[in-house]
This record gives structure tokens, C-alpha cells and sequence, in this order.
């Protein structure tokens, strides 16, 4: 994960220059190992216990259901270590980081952790830009209504109701992340193809076959069906509030850093528990700030952030979890406006 070029040494007289100092001089941007270890520790044996108990506890639908349930929020915890990992917030170095990414994200969820970094790192660069950032590519929903009236095929037909089938579609952003990971092995630019490949394909045989071990045949369907929906819909909900129903940037809009970044997102509040459940990510625009400040440091960088921005007048955008889907849907709906009418 690339740095903030306005980290340099030349952005020293930047605004983001003389915030980035702020937060340094804080000591907000040192590592956390201990809170990296408990993290790991507890995440890794929840998932170890999510697979043991499939083995000894399923002996029932209803017990399959519930598993299903609590393994797919196990798995979306591990993909918010593989986060933190792509932006070495958990290592500096950048070997250990790529083996513990590899392990983390191909091997035990099934996301090839090469092409969800560069893809991450594109969208980091540039959020909410139409043209650079691919998080808001019209592949099948649409973010803007330059976007609705160019629109067609699959993209066209979902935008006239996309604020509706939002959710009932995050039930298939699990099975999306897999087969993305399995079609970027065939990118020449996907550096170590052969060890991701090895590493994505041992996670199916394992995945399946250990689901199939454990239950009948039509219970091991039902848990993967549940266990994938679930999957996606929590992923889907953990990165929903941050950008969407945020300015929208394309072409030659290309504000600074600093703005570029706390203009296009939205923090969300409500405590601890929020914390826990979006890993971190509900402080944003902190998170886009300074991507590589470990995940328990950014409640802290909240205020100092805020008081900043207020001092230059930008505006800081924060509200609940849930006004905050309402915010996206409300935009989503709004785009699907000219669609509908058409």
C-alpha cells in the first residue's frame, strides 16, 4: 500500500503536511504489536473453533444455520486483518507482511490478497473518482448520473432499482470476491500467480471438502449457501457507509491530498461496538489520512483531525450507522432517478 505523497518531504508546507505532524508528534502512527497479537489471537481461534465445532456440534439444520452464520462473521473479521495487513499496519516490512496477506487472505477466506491490494491501493489513491477509483466502476451498480446516462445492459436494468436490491445483491459479493480472485490468476501484472493460485485452490478443496466431511450433502449446501450470503452482506455493510452518497469526483477533479480525501468520506460513530464490527473502518476519514496508523489509533486521531478540518473549513462528515446507510441508499435511489423515467 502506497504512503500519501504529501508525506514527502516536498509537501512539507502542505495542510496535510502540517496535520501529519500533528498526529506523528501524538505518537499515533507508531506500531501496536500487543494489540496486533490479542488480535490475531482471537480472530485465529474463533476460526479454528468455527471449523471444530461444524464437526462436533452440527447435528441439527438449525445448528448448521447458526455455524453458517457465525464462521461468515469470522471470516469478514479475518478480511478486515487482511486489511490492516495490505496497509502495513500490523508489519513495516513488507515480506512478512506479503506472506501473513497471502496466508490470511488466499488460504483462509479464498481472496487472492495480490489483486484486492492493488485494487485497494487505486481506490486509496483516488476515492469516489469516476475515471481512477474502481470501487465506483458501473459494473453493475451506478454512483453517479453521468454514469445512469451512459449506462446499459445489466448495470441499466438494476440501476432503476438499485437502492431496493442494494442488500438482497450483497448476498453475492462473497461468491464475487472468489471468483475475482480466481479470474486476476490470468493477469500477467498478479505477481507470485503460482503460490496464489496454490494457496486460492487449497482453500476450496479444504473449504468444501471439510463441509462436506462434516455434514450431509444437502446440509453442507445449505451451510455454504447461508455461510457465503452472510459473508457478503457483512462485507458489503462494513464498507457501504464509508464513500457512498459522498461527493463524486471525475476527469480533472483532483483536489489536494487533504481534501481529496475527508471530502469524499464519511465517518460513522457509535462506540466501541461499532468499532469492533466495521474493524476500525468507521473512522475513514482517518483511515484515509494515514493508512498505515494501526486500527486502534484512529479513534484517537478523530478529534485532532476534526479540529483541524474545522479550523480550514472543511467539511467533516460523520453520523450513525444507520443514517449513514440511509445516506448511501438515499443516493443510490436518487442516481437511479433518469433510469426509472426512461
Amino acid at each position: 500500500m502506497i504512503d500519501p505523497p504529501d508525506r514527502s518531504v516536498s509537501g512539507r508546507g502542505s495542510d496535510f503536511a502540517r496535520l501529519s505532524r500533528r498526529i506523528a508528534e501524538a505518537g499515533l502512527l507508531e506500531p501496536r504489536p500487543g494489540y496486533y497479537v490479542a488480535r490475531f489471537g482471537l480472530v485465529g481461534g474463533l476460526y479454528v473453533v468455527g471449523w471444530a465445532a461444524l464437526f462436533l456440534i452440527a447435528e441439527s439444520w438449525l445448528v448448521v444455520i447458526g455455524l453458517a452464520v457465525a464462521l461468515a462473521v469470522v471470516f469478514a473479521q479475518v478480511a478486515l486483518v487482511a486489511h490492516d495487513l495490505a496497509h502495513k499496519q500490523v508489519f513495516r516490512k513488507r515480506r512478512p507482511t506479503e506472506v501473513a496477506g497471502l496466508v490470511v487472505g488466499n488460504l483462509l477466506i479464498g481472496m487472492s490478497y495480490g489483486w484486492w491490494t492493488d485494487k485497494h491501493t487505486r481506490h486509496h489513491a483516488n476515492p469516489n473518482h469516476e475515471d481512477l477509483d474502481p470501487d465506483v466502476s458501473p459494473d453493475v451498480l451506478i454512483w453517479s448520473k453521468e454514469q445512469a446516462e451512459k449506462s446499459s445492459g445489466l448495470a441499466r436494468f438494476i440501476g432503476r432499482r438499485q437502492a431496493y436490491l442494494f442488500f438482497p445483491l450483497l448476498t453475492l459479493e462473497g461468491l464475487n470476491l472468489h471468483v475475482s480472485s480466481f479470474r486476476a490468476l490470468f493477469r500477467p501484472s498478479l505477481k507470485r500467480r503460482g503460490l496464489e493460485a496454490t494457496m486460492l485452490i487449497g482453500h476450496v478443496v479444504f473449504g468444501v471438502g471439510a463441509v462436506f466431511l462434516a455434514l450431509p450433502p444437502a446440509e453442507g449446501v445449505l451451510f455454504l449457501l447461508v455461510h457465503q450470503a452472510v459473508f457478503g452482506v457483512y462485507l458489503g455493510c462494513t464498507f457501504a457507509p464509508n464513500h457512498k452518497g459522498m461527493p463524486m469526483l471525475r476527469g480533472d477533479d483532483r483536489p489536494d491530498f487533504l481534501r481529496r480525501q475527508v471530502l469524499t468520506s464519511r465517518n460513522v460513530t457509535g462506540g466501541r461496538l461499532v468499532d469492533y464490527a466495521l474493524g476500525g473502518l468507521n473512522y475513514q476519514i482517518e483511515h484515509h489520512l494515514f493508512p498505515s496508523m494501526p486500527t486502534p489509533n484512529l479513534r484517537k486521531a478523530r478529534p485532532i483531525v476534526r479540529e483541524y478540518c474545522a479550523e480550514l473549513n472543511i467539511e467533516y462528515s460523520e453520523c450513525g450507522l444507520i443514517k449513514s446507510y440511509s445516506r448511501a441508499l438515499a443516493h443510490m435511489h436518487a442516481i437511479g432517478e433518469p433510469l426509472r423515467r426512461g
